[in-house]
C-alpha cells in the first residue's frame, strides 16, 4: 500500500481499534469481520477496477463495516430510499452529486443513464491518483419496477468503470435475493462482472461475547447464551441493549414496554423492507414457527396453499436472508429436506409477541422462571448448537474429518424417539448428540440412561448402519459423573460453543 492510499482509508491494523480522530471518535469498535476487511483492503491495492458486492440480512452491519473501513472518504456515496418513485430516487441522486461536487452544475436526470453519465463525468475530472470509491447502499430499493436502473448500471460499469483501473464500485443491500439474482447470477450485461463478494453473517457466540465485552457488559456466558437465544447474532439488536439493565429488564424494555417498543415495531419493517410480497413470506415463517423440528416442502405446501415456483422462490429468499435453513433427516433422500427457522428474533416474536394482548410492561420478568420459558430455552439452545456445528466438531477433535450432519426420527409408529443432532464421520463413527439446556451441571439418572441406550439401539436397528454409534452430550455446564454417566462417550459444554474458529 502506498503512503498516499494509506492516508485516505483505514488500514486493517487500524480498524481493529477504536477510531481516535475527531471525525470518528464516536464510532464503535468493529468486532470480527477480519476476512471482510482483508477483502476491502485488497480492493484498494489491486491494479484493476473492482466491482464489490456486499450483502447480508437486514441489521447485520454492512453499511457500518464499509463506513468504518473507509472512514467516510468516499468519492461518492448514495443510499436508496424505500418505497419512493423513480423520479424521487433520481432527484436524491442528483442532490447527492451536488453535495460531493458543489462547484459543478448538474441538471435534473430524466433516467438512470443520464444520472450515471453525470457521475462518470464528475469523477473523470478528478486529479487524485488514489482509487475512487463509489458506494451505492440499499441498491435493491433503487431498482424499482420499470426504473431502468439495472441496464444503466450495466452500461456504466461495462463502458466506463471497468476499462479504468482506479474505480472501486461497492454495491450493497439487505434484500439478499435481489443481490444474488440481479448481480451475482446476472445473465445479462453484468454476467460475471463482480470481482469480489462479501457476505456478512450474523455473529457467532464468541463475537457476541466480544461485542458485549467491548461495551462493558458484565454478563457471564449463560446470560450471553440466553441473549443469543432471543436476539441471535444481529449487531443492531445487540446495540439496543443497556449494560445497566439485566437481560430480563432489557427484554421487557425492547419487546413489552408498549406499542413503540424497539423490537416490537421491528418485525413488520424487517420483512416489508426485504420482500415485495411480504405476506406470503410471513405466512411461511408463521407456519414454520409452530413446528420445532421443521417441515418438509410437501408439508409446507399442504398447510400454506403455496405451491410450485412461488414456494421455491420464497424458500430460497428466506434462506438467503438467513431466516431459515434446511437439513436432512438421517437416512432420508436429499429431496426430503427439512426447512426450519434459524432467525432467533422471529422465533421469539411468534412464541411470545404474536397475539400478545397483555399490557404488562414487565411481562418477561413475570414469566422468566416458568415452564413456558424453560421449554422454549431448551428448543432454542438446540438451534444454537446446530448453528455452532464447527465449534462442536472442534471440541470433539473431528474438524479435519469429513462429516455430514442431520437429525433422526424413528420411523416406527409406536415410537416418538428422535435424536437432536447426528454427526456421521468418514472414520466410520456416528456421534448421536443429545442437547440439554439447564441451569446447572446435568445429572443423568437411571431412567434417562435407559432411554439413551434404547434410543441408540433403535437408531442402529432402523438405519441398519454398520458404523459405531456413540452418545455425545451437549449441555450448558457439563454432566455430573455418576454410575449412569458411563453411557456418554464424549461431551461438549456451552463454553465450547464460544471457541473462536
Amino acid at each position: 500500500m502506498t503512503k498516499n492510499k494509506a492516508a485516505k482509508f483505514c488500514s486493517l491494523d487500524e480498524i481493529m481499534y477504536f477510531c481516535g480522530n475527531k471525525r470518528t471518535n464516536n464510532m464503535e469498535k468493529l468486532i470480527g469481520r477480519q476476512n471482510e476487511l482483508k477483502e476491502l483492503e485488497l480492493c484498494m491495492t489491486s491494479n484493476q477496477s473492482e466491482f464489490v458486492v456486499v450483502y447480508g440480512r437486514r441489521r447485520i452491519g454492512k453499511t457500518f463495516l464499509i463506513r468504518q473501513f473507509f472512514k467516510d472518504t468516499f468519492t461518492f456515496y448514495f443510499t436508496g430510499t424505500h418505497n419512493i418513485t423513480k423520479s424521487q430516487q433520481l432527484k436524491n441522486f442528483v442532490k447527492t452529486l451536488r453535495q460531493y461536487w458543489p462547484g459543478t452544475t448538474f441538471h435534473e436526470a430524466n433516467d438512470w443513464f443520464e444520472a450515471f453519465n453525470m457521475l462518470a463525468d464528475a469523477i473523470s475530472k478528478s486529479q487524485t491518483k488514489r482509487k475512487k470509491v463509489i458506494f451505492l447502499d440499499e441498491m435493491p430499493w433503487i431498482d424499482s419496477p420499470r426504473s431502468g436502473f439495472l441496464p444503466a448500471l450495466e452500461y456504466f460499469w461495462n463502458s466506463w468503470a471497468s476499462v479504468r483501473d482506479d474505480i472501486v464500485f461497492i454495491a450493497c443491500g439487505s434484500a439478499t435475493s435481489w443481490i444474488v439474482n440481479k448481480l451475482l447470477h446476472n445473465h445479462g450485461g453484468l454476467f460475471n462482472r463482480t470481482t469480489r463478494q462479501i457476505y456478512l453473517r450474523p455473529f457467532k457466540l464468541c463475537e457476541v461475547e466480544s461485542y458485549l465485552d467491548a461495551h462493558n457488559f458484565e454478563w457471564d456466558r449463560y446470560q450471553i447464551t440466553q441473549c443469543y437465544m432471543t436476539l441471535g447474532g444481529v449487531p443492531f439488536y445487540l446495540s439496543l441493549l443497556r449494560r445497566e439493565e439485566s437481560l430480563v429488564q432489557n427484554i421487557d424494555r425492547l419487546f413489552f414496554s408498549g406499542v413503540n417498543s424497539p423490537l416490537l415495531v421491528e418485525y413488520e419493517e424487517l420483512y416489508s423492507s426485504l420482500f415485495h410480497n411480504k405476506d406470503k413470506y410471513l405466512h411461511i415463517i408463521k407456519i414454520l414457527s409452530k413446528k420445532r423440528e421443521g417441515m418438509t416442502r410437501n408439508e409446507l405446501m399442504s398447510q400454506s396453499g403455496i405451491k410450485g415456483e412461488t414456494l421455491t422462490t420464497i424458500l430460497q429468499d428466506l434462506e438467503r436472508c438467513e431466516f431459515i435453513f434446511c437439513y436432512t433427516r438421517y437416512g432420508n433422500k436429499s429431496n426430503n429436506v427439512i426447512f426450519r427457522i434459524k432467525d432467533f428474533y422471529s422465533l421469539f416474536y411468534y412464541k411470545y409477541i404474536d397475539g400478545y394482548n397483555s399490557h404488562d410492561s414487565n411481562y418477561w420478568s413475570h414469566i422468566t422462571n416458568t415452564n413456558l420459558v424453560n421449554s422454549w430455552q431448551g428448543l432454542s439452545f438446540e438451534l444454537v448448537c446446530m448453528l455452532h456445528l464447527e465449534e462442536i466438531k472442534h471440541k470433539l477433535g473431528i474438524r479435519t474429518i469429513l462429516t455430514s450432519s442431520s437429525t433422526w426420527r424413528s420411523s416406527s409408529q409406536d415410537s416418538n424417539a428422535q435424536i437432536d443432532l447426528v454427526i456421521e464421520r468418514a472414520d466410520r463413527i456416528i456421534n448421536l448428540c443429545e442437547i440439554k439446556f439447564s441451569t446447572d451441571i446435568y445429572s443423568i439418572d437411571a431412567n434417562y440412561e435407559r432411554k439413551l441406550r434404547e434410543r441408540k439401539s433403535q437408531f442402529a436397528t432402523e438405519t441398519k448402519t454398520r458404523k459405531s454409534a456413540i452418545i455425545t452430550m451437549i449441555t450448558t455446564f457439563g454432566i455430573a459423573r455418576n454410575k449412569h454417566s458411563g453411557i456418554v462417550t464424549s461431551e461438549v459444554t456451552m463454553d465450547d460453543l464460544f471457541s473462536p474458529m
